[in-house]
């Protein structure tokens, strides 16, 4: 029975995020730089001839009907393929934590079903498809660090030096519409250049989504608190409760080791490219 084994699904920290407006539909146009780190989800596809989708989980259950199995419903939809498949979900990047956990099992679903049933269709054609599934889904199928903007179609091609980032997540996720929910204009930071970002990758602009959602998740405070005091400039990454910073050496790396109980947090690296980069043309 064919079959494809561990299969990675990376996060992403956004390096900043500025609001732009609001479409009639509700929609916020978005201006932000998207980073991979090496902070992954493992997933395993089995090729099933019945035509079912089937998915089973490590560690605490998700929806019956998550992006994993929306994303093969939808591809095959999309393409008339009849088969199905069987997909095996490691969760390891947090909930609701701003990092695109779902949005990049959903990418990693398409490019890997886009394979193993043979289908042969080009990265922006799984982009398109994956637009429907969520805005930060085209970002992981186009496979390099990305300015982005629209509400995550409009990716570019961008390069940020290497480096490692500290990770801490509270224990409570944040979700995506009560953070825009609580947004205000006011907090809007307007356009920004690329030629401003190149030349300080890691210290331009802010995440707009902050101040609303400290409202929301007053926890986050207490993880900028915890960076800034070993001198570290904390940052909110996407609309969740994570909150990154860079680490400027090893020795640096060690003193922020400490969190307060049932806080996740990971030291990560970034990555020039996502693992999957080569399976679509």
């Amino acid at each position: 029975m064919r079959a494809l084994y561990d299969v990675p699904a990376p996060a992403k920290l956004n390096l900043f995020l500025h609001v732009l407006g609001r479409r009639s539909d509700g929609m916020h146009l978005l201006q932000s730089v998207f980073m991979l780190i090496d902070w992954c989800d493992v997933l395993h596809f089995q090729l099933r001839r019945d035509g079912q989708i089937r998915r089973r989980d490590s560690g605490a259950a998700l929806p019956a009907d998550d992006l994993v199995v929306r994303a093969a419903t939808l591809l095959r939809s999309k393409t008339g393929c009849r088969h199905g498949v069987d997909v095996h979900l490691e969760k390891n990047i947090p909930l609701q934590a701003g990092l695109g956990g779902g949005s990049s099992d959903a990418a990693t679903t398409l490019l890997a079903l886009n394979r193993l049933w043979d289908l042969n269709l080009s990265r922006r054609e799984l982009a398109g498809i994956g637009l429907a599934l969520g805005a930060d889904v085209p970002f992981f199928i186009a496979g390099h660090n990305a300015w982005v903007e629209g509400v995550g179609e409009r990716v570019r091609r961008v390069e940020v030096p290497a480096a490692r980032f500290v990770v801490i997540k509270p224990p409570w996720g944040l979700q995506t519409g009560a953070v825009f929910q609580a947004l205000g204009a006011a907090c809007w930071s307007g356009p920004a250049t690329m030629a401003d970002f190149v030349a300080a990758p890691f210290a331009f602009g802010k995440n707009d989504l902050q101040e609303a959602a400290g409202r929301v998740c007053p926890e986050m405070k207490t993880a900028l608190s915890l960076l800034s005091g070993r001198h570290l400039f904390g940052k909110m990454t996407g609309a969740g409760s994570a909150i990154f910073a860079r680490l400027p050496d090893a020795g640096e790396q060690q003193q922020v080791l400490e969190c307060p109980p049932r806080w996740q947090m990971r030291v990560c690296q970034n990555l020039m490219e996502h693992p999957l980069v080569h399976w679509a043309r």
